[in-house]
């Protein structure tokens, strides 16, 4: 069974940091992009950032850029988002996706797996 498994959430003050890891399992995404997405309570889930299979680009969010970093691990875990100067309204259910198109994709439909999700709470 194909699984992705996202840790690293949990409840930190503005200005915080935290690095979300995604653990894979059934398979290797290797030749895959990654992405993370993030949906707060009423909101449709949005992008965040996304790497490509090999690491060589990236692309963020316009509310993340120059605070977040997505890069790629190992097998077991082949994706991270570091999180820097966190804000109330980065508040959301993280999570990260898998896409066998190993570009840098944006759209939620474009991915083919997905992880449960993580809690981040950004508040004093």
């Amino acid at each position: 069974q194909v699984q992705l498994v996202e840790s690293g959430g949990g409840l930190v003050q503005p200005g915080g940091s935290l690095r979300l890891s995604c653990a894979a399992s059934g398979r290797t995404f290797s030749s895959y992009a990654m992405g993370w997405f993030r949906q707060a309570p009423g909101k449709e889930r949005e992008f965040v950032a996304a790497i490509t299979w090999s690491g060589g680009s990236t692309f963020y969010a316009d509310s993340v850029k120059g605070r977040f970093t997505v890069s790629r691990g190992n097998a077991k875990n082949p994706v991270y988002l570091q999180m820097n100067s966190l804000k109330p309204d980065d508040t959301a259910v993280y999570y990260c996706a898998a896409a066998r198109n190993g570009r840098v994709l944006s759209v939620p439909t474009q991915y083919d797996y997905w992880g449960q999700g993580t809690q981040v709470t950004v508040s004093s």
